[in-house]
Formats: structure tokens, sequence, C-alpha cells
């Protein structure tokens, strides 16, 4: 049985989408960026922020709002039809204090397949944690054992490819990908026959 590894924001619900409409335009009218125009992530310079801002509003929007975001209901549906034919393994970078929520989520949305949920945290200046891992190639390498990573971020795609694991990047404004979500999840479906 192949081991997927997924990382959840943007991949399995779509959280940047629905913060930026939910929160940021709504609380920044001022604000012309859209959901198509975010080509950078993080992306605070097109919001014309600082780093530590637009991190303080998507962690403000983590602890009101996420237990209430639905997933992607392409990705939902693949679970239901081949998550049972994969090993689902999720890898986040959250702050350390948001991964109690997101990891309710995940289990709340996904539990029935995805049964191990690790975070490399994302750092925060009030948060003073040892560090194991500073990325996802860190921790892959750490733990090797993955067959394929799901991820959104063209930076991990390419690093987890140097451990000779496969990466499948979702479309995202942010990232290079060519494809859709449709035909990411119609290949993952493929690479497990059974």
């Amino acid at each position: 049985m192949q081991t997927i590894i997924w990382d959840v924001d943007d991949v399995l619900n779509d959280l940047m989408r629905v913060w930026l409409e939910e929160a940021w335009l709504s609380s920044h009218p001022e604000c012309a960026a859209r959901y198509a125009d975010i080509v950078e992530n993080p992306p605070h310079k097109i919001l014309g922020v600082t780093l530590e801002d637009y991190r303080r509003s998507l962690d403000a929007f983590r602890s009101t709002s996420l237990m209430k975001l639905l997933p992607v209901p392409e990705v939902e549906a693949w679970f239901k039809a081949n998550g049972h034919r994969f090993r689902n393994i999720v890898l986040t970078t959250v702050p350390l204090r948001a991964s109690g929520i997101q990891a309710a989520w995940v289990f709340k949305h996904f539990g029935p397949w995805i049964r191990s949920f690790n975070v490399v945290p994302s750092p925060r200046p009030e948060e003073s944690l040892p560090i194991y891992d500073t990325t996802k190639y860190d921790f892959l390498k750490w733990l090797g054992k993955a067959d394929i990573v799901v991820d959104d971020n063209p930076d991990n795609v390419k690093m987890v490819g140097t451990l000779g694991i496969q990466a499948l990047m979702v479309p995202k404004p942010w990232n290079d990908s060519h494809t859709s979500l449709s035909l990411v999840l119609n290949t993952l479906a493929k690479m497990n026959p059974n």
C-alpha cells in the first residue's frame, strides 16, 4: 500500500481563497487584489502589508473560522472513492498554536482515511520551540516513508523530488502548475491499482 503525504491548507481545503474573500477583503475594502492575483504565497507584498500583518490576520482567521471551512469537494469525493486504497498522512506547516485546531479539522473531515497528523511549525515571534525540522523536506527525510506528496507549494514539490518521492502539485495562482485538480486526483487514483 502506497503512502500519500497530504498538505492541508489549499489542498484539502481552500483556506487562502476563503480567508481572502471572507476576512481580508471585508476588513480591507480598499484592497483591489482578488484570489487570481495571489501569485506569491505568502501574499503580503501583493496585499501591501508586512508579513507579520498577513500572518496575524491568517492566524486569527484560523482560530475563529477554520472549523467552519469545508473540504474541497473534489478532494473529499476522491477520498470517499479511493482513500482506503492508500495510507494517508498529513504534513502541514502552521504555527504550533494552530496545529490543534487544524488537526481537529482534518480528523473531522478526513478521519476515516487520515490517521497521522504531522506539523512543521511555521515560526512566529511569540513562540519559542525546539527545532526538529524546518521544512517538509527535513521531516520527510527523517520519516523515510513516503511514496507520494500532494502539495501546492512549488518549493516543497521540488525539494521532495530530490528524495525520490513523487510529488503532485495542486494548481493554485501562486504556482506554475498547468494542470487541473481533477487531473491531479485522477493521476493519484491510478498510482495504486489495487
